[in-house]
């Protein structure tokens, strides 16, 4: 039997978001020299000021990491965004028929597909075969890079990803959008969740959910 998992996230970068906002403002005062007019709660203000201005050069002077569980479609998307840095479990390094991975391949539960519908009936019948064949190839002596060739895109991945708050807010944008591909905009939306959590100020403006991207 095949191993399902549900996405997840972590924000991995120690997050204190009092303090990523005091830094922002201070390397952002550097450009108007109004150091002097930094106070203990005005940081809110000028970062807010900054988004509203569309001053977003100021936000790229922080970076976070992260750590998503998700699968090999949603990563090839993530991958797309130049401005980040990728660390990726690799499949042609990872022999999934070896004791420290459970003897089982992994699969991340379909974000579009129902479950106990035939078309998630089918799919999971086919994730059994691919296990079923994998686990046959690796017994008769295949090496993880000739077993990876048959591993689909619902493959769970685990990656840690870096960004600066620019390049998150231009990430969150595509792809937490209804256009996005379900599986990424799942994983985005469980992230961007967190970040408008833990973070004032710098995320509250990029829509989160159906009712909030309907009106914006």
């Amino acid at each position: 039997m095949v191993k399902l998992v549900e996405p997840s996230v972590e924000i991995i970068t120690p997050i204190d978001g009092d303090y990523i906002l005091k830094h922002l403002e201070l390397c952002a005062r550097n450009c108007y020299k109004s150091e002097d007019k930094i106070t203990t709660d005005s940081a809110k203000s000028m970062i807010k000021k900054l988004l509203e201005m569309g001053h977003e050069a100021m936000i790229e002077h922080f970076g976070i990491t992260v750590k998503l569980t998700t699968d090999v479609g949603a990563y090839k998307d993530l991958t797309r965004h130049r401005m980040a840095s990728f660390a990726i479990e690799s499949t042609r390094f990872c022999n999934y028929s070896k004791g420290k991975y459970g003897n089982e391949l992994t699969f991340m539960k379909p974000s579009n597909m129902e479950e106990g519908t035939e078309i998630y009936n089918i799919w999971y019948k086919t994730m059994e075969m691919i296990e079923k064949s994998y686990m046959e190839m690796a017994a008769n002596g295949a090496k993880a890079d000739q077993l990876r060739m048959m591993l689909p895109h619902s493959t769970k991945a685990d990656v840690i990803m870096t960004a600066n708050i620019r390049e998150w807010r231009h990430i969150f944008k595509l792809r937490c959008a209804p256009a996005a591909h379900p599986s990424v905009q799942h994983i985005m939306l469980l992230l961007l969740k967190e970040f408008r959590k833990q973070i004032p100020i710098l995320f509250d403006d990029i829509p989160y959910g159906l009712e909030e991207q309907q009106a914006a």
